[in-house]
């Protein structure tokens, strides 16, 4: 127990509230960022307003730190969660962990390191196998028919594509991966799934997930895919889907970001108490010097 380092944790969804409750078993842990009666009984006694100067020594914020009014976001707070009341309450020259990056974070932090949580390679792993349960989760939700023997395609094979290949082996699908090289077509046959190249995909397969960031289906090669196919995105942004191909599919297009905050809020948080952990352990590290 090392409760002579103090941590605040700052807005966001239900997993920060579960990595406050995580690290609060080692450190001394404060949740700011909620109203007491939308936590958990066994997380209540964490909460606390930051009304303090200087008391802690590192902040987590949420996984996307800052909203667009330029405050945390706190969408389980009936007030506002003041980045400057943050960044007050942490002492000068402490840490402040967020996880994606913000352009704007170094201007309303700058008295502190910045860390990104989400450069840790073990999360970013165990994040992908909570994104893959989830996406196979919706799937088996919207689909009137079994997974074992389902012609699935899977666009890349990267830690996401990866996990979704392995638990839809385990149901017995049949699993194609769309890749863009050798390496990859070999990866696929370690993994025991067939491949094919991206820019060589067929039609006939049921039930499609994409993880490449980078455009793979537009009006012009959705000819090709069965009109019942259900198509699921995990990339974010627009992801492989052209605008035309998105309009053209309509609800056959489930667009799927966040999936481990809304399926697994619990594993999640702990995830991310994890790799704060580490980084607190290993000196707090830097990413903004």
């Amino acid at each position: 127990m090392r409760h002579d380092i103090k941590i605040l944790i700052a807005g966001g969804d239900m997993r920060q509230a579960h990595c406050a409750a995580r690290l609060a078993r080692r450190y001394g842990v404060t949740l700011a960022g909620f109203d007491s009666s939308a936590l958990p009984a066994d997380i209540r006694h964490l909460a606390g307003a930051p009304d303090t100067v200087g008391e802690f020594d590192f902040a987590v914020l949420p996984m996307r730190g800052l909203g667009s009014d330029g405050n945390i976001t706190a969408p389980h707070f009936s007030a506002v969660l003041a980045a400057a009341d943050v960044a007050a309450a942490v002492r000068e020259g402490g840490t402040v962990f967020t996880g994606l990056a913000d352009a704007r974070l170094a201007e309303l932090f700058p008295r502190h390191s910045l860390v990104s949580y989400m450069e840790r390679e073990e999360l970013l792993l165990k994040n992908a196998v909570l994104t893959a349960e989830g996406a196979v989760q919706l799937a088996l939700e919207r689909l009137d028919v079994a997974l074992c023997g389902l012609p699935v395609l899977i666009v890349g094979l990267g830690r996401i594509g990866t996990s979704l290949a392995m638990i839809l082996r385990g149901f017995g699908a049949d699993v194609t991966a769309a890749v863009r090289s050798p390496k990859a077509v070999a990866k696929a046959e370690m993994l025991g799934v067939k491949s094919v190249y991206t820019n060589d995909i067929g039609g006939g397969h049921a039930l499609v997930f994409n993880t490449s960031p980078e455009t793979v289906f537009t009006r012009g090669n959705l000819g090709i895919s069965h009109r019942n196919t259900l198509f699921i995105e995990l990339a974010s942004g627009e992801g492989g889907f052209s605008r035309e191909a998105a309009d053209m599919l309509g609800e056959n297009l489930i667009r799927a970001g966040g999936l481990p905050a809304k399926k697994a809020p619990v594993t999640a948080g702990e995830i991310v108490a994890d790799a704060v952990s580490a980084l607190v352990e290993e000196g707090g590290g830097s990413c903004g010097d």
